[in-house]
C-alpha cells in the first residue's frame, strides 16, 4: 500500500478519520511555530508569547465563526470591519453611562441591526453580496465617523476586562459552543450547508431560502458585535475610518474561516477555525519578531489567502459565490 492510500485510509477510517483535520491542523501550528523559532529564537515562541498569539486569534475566530454562516452559503460580506469600528465606538459611548451592560449591549445590538440590513437588501436588490457589502461598509463607515464626531472613542480602564484573560477566553469558549450548537443542532446550521451545495435542490425541498440568507447575516453579525466587544477591549480604543479603510479587518476573520470550509469534512469547522486563526496569529508574529516590513506582511497575507481560498474552493466543489 502506497502512502497516499494509507493517508486516505487514515481519513476515512470510522475512529481516526474525525481527528485527521484537527491533527494537520496541529501540526501545522508546530512547524510554523519552530520554524519561526529557529530563525529568531530570542523574540519568538515563549510560552508567554503563545499565550499572547492566542488571545490575540481568539477575537477573530469568534468573528469567523459568524462568517462561516454566510460563506458556507456562497456569500461573501465586505462590511465586517465597518460593523467592528461602528459597534465599537457605539458600545464605547455607552459604556461611559452604562458601564459593562453598555459596551456589551452596544455592540451586539448594532451588530444585529447591521445583518438585519445586510440580509433584508441583499435579498430586495437581488444583486452580488460583494457588491451590495462593499457599498454598505461605505456607508458604515461614513455613520461610524458621525457617531464617534470624528474623536477617538476610548474605553475607561476599569472596562477592559474582556480584552485580557480570563474575560477574554469565557467569552470566546460561549461563543464557540453557541456556534457549535446552531451548526449541529439548529435549521441554521443545517439549511446554511443545503444552499451553498445546491440552492435550487434546496428550493425545491421547501427550504425558504431568502429567509435563511437574511438569518445568516444576523448570525455572522452577532458574532462580529462580539468580535467588536473583545477588540475594543482588547485595544482599549477605537478610531472611526472612511474610504474603505476599515476592509482591511475583513481579511484575518475571513481567512480563519476558509480553514473551517477547508476542514469540515475532517473536523467541526469550529474547531479548525479556531486552530486556523491561531496558526495565522504566529505567522503574522513570527514575521514581526524577524523584523519583516509591512509590505512583506501584506505580500505574505495575500498569498496565503490566495492559496486558502483555492484549496477551499477546490474541497468545495460546486459552491457559486452570489
Amino acid at each position: 500500500m502506497t502512502l497516499s492510500e494509507k493517508i486516505q485510509q487514515l481519513k476515512t477510517h470510522k475512529v481516526y478519520g474525525r481527528y485527521y483535520g484537527v491533527g494537520l491542523l496541529v501540526m501545522l501550528a508546530f512547524l510554523f511555530w519552530a520554524f519561526f523559532k529557529i530563525l529568531t529564537p530570542d523574540n519568538f515562541g515563549s510560552w508567554e508569547a503563545l499565550s499572547y498569539y492566542l488571545q490575540y486569534s481568539i477575537i477573530y475566530s469568534v468573528g469567523a465563526c459568524g462568517v462561516y454562516f454566510i460563506v458556507t452559503m456562497g456569500l461573501f460580506d465586505f462590511s465586517i470591519g465597518a460593523n467592528v469600528v461602528l459597534s465599537s465606538i457605539v458600545g464605547v459611548i455607552l459604556s461611559k453611562t452604562f458601564g459593562y451592560p453598555g459596551l456589551i449591549i452596544g455592540c451586539v445590538i448594532t451588530g444585529i441591526i447591521i445583518g438585519i440590513l445586510n440580509g433584508f437588501i441583499y435579498v430586495k436588490l437581488k444583486i452580488p453580496s460583494m457588491i451590495v457589502t462593499v457599498g454598505l461598509m461605505l456607508i458604515y463607515e461614513s455613520l461610524a465617523y458621525f457617531v464617534a464626531k470624528g474623536e477617538k472613542q476610548s474605553l475607561a480602564s476599569d472596562l477592559r476586562g474582556l480584552g485580557v484573560a480570563p474575560g477574554n477566553i469565557i467569552v470566546s469558549a460561549i461563543m464557540f459552543v453557541l456556534a457549535y450548537l446552531i451548526l449541529k443542532y439548529t435549521k441554521m446550521g443545517t439549511y446554511a450547508h443545503a444552499i451553498g451545495s445546491n440552492e435550487n435542490m434546496a428550493k425545491n425541498m421547501g427550504v425558504n431560502i431568502n429567509k435563511y440568507k437574511v438569518l445568516g447575516f444576523v448570525t455572522q453579525h452577532f458574532f462580529v458585535g462580539v468580535m467588536a466587544i473583545l477588540a475594543v477591549s482588547y485595544g482599549t480604543s477605537m478610531t472611526a475610518v472612511t474610504e474603505m479603510s476599515s476592509m482591511a479587518r475583513n481579511f484575518t476573520p475571513l481567512m480563519g474561516c476558509f480553514f473551517g470550509v477547508a476542514f469540515r469534512k475532517y473536523c467541526s469547522p469550529i474547531v479548525a477555525i479556531v486552530i486556523g486563526e491561531f496558526i495565522i496569529s504566529i505567522i503574522f508574529n513570527g514575521f514581526v519578531a524577524l523584523g519583516a516590513p509591512t509590505t512583506i506582511q501584506n505580500l505574505i497575507t495575500g498569498a496565503a489567502l490566495l492559496i486558502i481560498v483555492a484549496l477551499t474552493l477546490r474541497s468545495v466543489k460546486g459552491t457559486v459565490v452570489k
